[in-house]
């Protein structure tokens, strides 16, 4: 049985290998996602009735890295109308324990205040309205992240390149060895010039260039390759970190 598994896990490992070097697969899959983003394509789904606003790859990301790491907080900057909150409550539900899950926004919504607080999932949900790199905010996060063994950090909110390089110096140190540090849509880097006309981000000035300047400086960090690489479609190029260090 365990040959079984070692040969189904290492043919896999072959297959993502091969799809890393295939550089038409990968033009394809940049020209389908610029393509899928004039449709909103993110905005589709939901997570036990709540819009997550995420791309379903990514989804099954978070999932096999909240069951590997099980871990008893999950921190998540920017809230939106709650489904991401609701989908990793719901995987700390059937991890089992008293986790839960922190969400910070600089404006919770009151309508998807009480539509998150009336989920059955509520009571694994906390919530702080404020900003994520307020000093006081970041004071009570420190507060739930003491003694816990095991934290898992989600970035999602102000997508800026110091917005989030703030992010990731004041919230990796909350980070527990073998956890993630996950910082989504650095995938702006690879967008067109223009994609964002609206938006204080863009090329140059956005996650993936946070991360960047990050892990000059930080080495408790690695980018999982491996991870990416086989979702192919994701929002997170380069923003799947994984803590390989110990104590900062």
């Amino acid at each position: 049985m365990q040959e079984d598994v070692d040969g189904f896990n290492g043919r896999n490992q072959l297959k993502i290998g091969e799809m890393a070097s295939d550089r038409s697969l990968a033009d394809l899959t940049q020209q389908w996602f610029v393509a899928s983003t004039k449709h909103e394509y993110s905005y589709h789904f939901t997570w036990l009735g709540r819009p997550i606003i995420q791309f379903p790859q990514d989804i099954i990301a978070l999932q096999e890295i909240i069951w590997r790491v099980k871990p008893d907080l999950v921190i998540e900057t920017g809230i939106a109308r709650g489904g991401s909150l609701i989908f990793n409550a719901s995987m700390l539900e059937l991890i089992g324990g008293e986790g839960i899950v922190l969400g910070i926004d600089i404006d919770i919504r009151a309508h998807n205040r009480v539509e998150i607080e009336k989920h059955p999932l509520s009571k694994r949900i906390r919530m702080i309205e404020g900003s994520s790199i307020d000093g006081e905010v970041v004071k009570q996060i420190r507060a739930y992240a003491q003694g816990k063994e095991r934290v898992l950090v989600i970035l999602d909110s102000n997508h800026t390149h110091q917005h989030v390089l703030k992010e990731l110096e004041l919230y990796s140190p909350m980070v527990t060895k073998d956890s993630y540090l996950v910082v989504f849509d650095t995938v702006i880097e690879d967008m067109p010039e223009d994609a964002y006309p609206d938006r204080p981000w863009g090329k140059g000035n956005n996650p993936k260039t946070a991360v960047w300047e990050f892990l000059k400086k930080n080495d408790r960090f690695q980018i999982d390759r491996e991870m990416e690489t086989k979702l192919l479609i994701t929002v997170a190029p380069d923003g799947y970190l994984k803590c390989v260090g110990g104590l900062p």
